[in-house]
């Protein structure tokens, strides 16, 4: 009965993707579009379901399997990515072969080929918001420190413009403005998104947070938006004191101009500081506090973390990403609910 159970339930999920997908197919194949992009896209829509329906059939019951014909085994996704590849090399003006490309590839978490894919959308679609706001996104993935700067900060601009209701890019564009320290701009973009969130969701009240950090931050008082949908301060959110000092045999390499970084990053995850602070290097020895409010990006805080890696560097460069000559220290890993000063001595160059 089990069986039966499975490949009735297999044969219904089937049927169901086909009567989404079928119109979607018809009706490409009515503007010309190529037969096999639509192809490739069942495949890769059907490949997960049939995968793990053939894993159960081959290890679950195969006594169930007698006297059945044997199949051809489905394509898995890789084997589908691999054909619309080489699909977009026969036809690379296939936009929506290039869509695909770019939307499977990003939720794989490969995210410089779904750059490289949204790119070649903006070669067909120059216009189109959605490409835009995808290359800013992979791009900003594929970045080691996560920043939205440059080409991706221009295209977010363009798409908001084209489409101002945009939530996804109002959302990335204050987090670029919020990482270049423009709080102001961060607080106003994100106050465009606000009338477009359902009220009191949680994204409309994590979206009010922002603001409030942010106009924080800008040093003006919170907007009575955030004020009212933002949880009041938590008096137990986690305040780390670091102590920084210099190792007597680096003090010579010290250049007028450093900048000096303390930062706490997440033990496992990515390099993008938690939190993290910019002094002039010419005043140490000296005792930062770091707090949620000194969070690169929103919502990617002290807070998100139980344990954390603190550290400090001399950037001769003025840029938080370590170059070849910084100076640099570590505390190792620290409980983001430590209320001992943690100290920090900078006794290396980095290679």
């Amino acid at each position: 009965m089990k069986i039966l159970f499975y490949i009735i339930a297999a044969i219904m999920i089937a049927a169901s993707l086909l009567l989404l997908l079928w119109p979607l197919i018809r009706h490409g194949r009515a503007q010309g579009r190529s037969r096999g992009v639509f192809v490739l896209a069942l495949g890769i829509a059907f490949a997960l379901p049939l995968a793990a329906a053939s894993l159960y059939l081959t290890v679950g019951t195969p006594i169930a399997l007698d006297g059945v014909a044997k199949q051809a085994p489905p394509m898995d996704v890789n084997q589908a990515l691999t054909q619309l590849r080489a699909h977009l090399k026969d036809a690379p003006d296939d936009s929506q072969g290039w869509m695909l490309l770019a939307q499977t590839t990003a939720t794989l978490g490969q995210n410089t080929e779904a750059r490289d894919a949204y790119g070649q959308l903006l070669r067909l679609l120059p216009n189109d918001p959605l490409p835009m706001i995808g290359w800013a996104e992979a791009d900003s993935m594929a970045r080691p420190d996560h920043r939205i700067e440059g080409r991706a900060r221009e295209l977010l601009q363009q798409a908001v413009k084209l489409a101002p209701d945009n939530q996804r890019a109002l959302w990335l564009l204050g987090i670029s403005d919020f990482q270049l320290e423009h709080y102001a701009e961060a607080a106003a973009t994100w106050r465009q998104l606000q009338p477009l969130l359902t009220p009191g969701s949680s994204v409309a009240k994590a979206v009010a947070q922002q603001i409030a950090v942010a106009d924080a931050r800008a040093g003006g008082a919170p907007a009575p938006a955030a004020s009212s949908n933002a949880p009041a301060a938590n008096a137990s959110a986690p305040k780390l004191t670091v102590q920084v000092s210099l190792a007597p045999a680096l003090r010579d390499k010290v250049r007028p101009g450093d900048t000096l970084f303390v930062y706490a990053r997440a033990e496992h995850g990515p390099p993008m500081p938690l939190a993290v602070a910019r002094l002039d290097a010419t005043r140490l020895p000296a005792t930062v506090e770091l707090t949620d409010a000194m969070a690169m990006a929103p919502s990617v805080d002290l807070s998100s973390a139980s344990s954390v890696v603190v550290g400090a560097r001399i950037s001769h460069s003025g840029q938080a990403i370590g170059q070849p000559g910084d100076l640099e220290g570590s505390a190792g890993v620290v409980p983001t609910g430590r209320h001992e000063p943690v100290a920090v001595v900078i006794d290396k160059v980095h290679p």
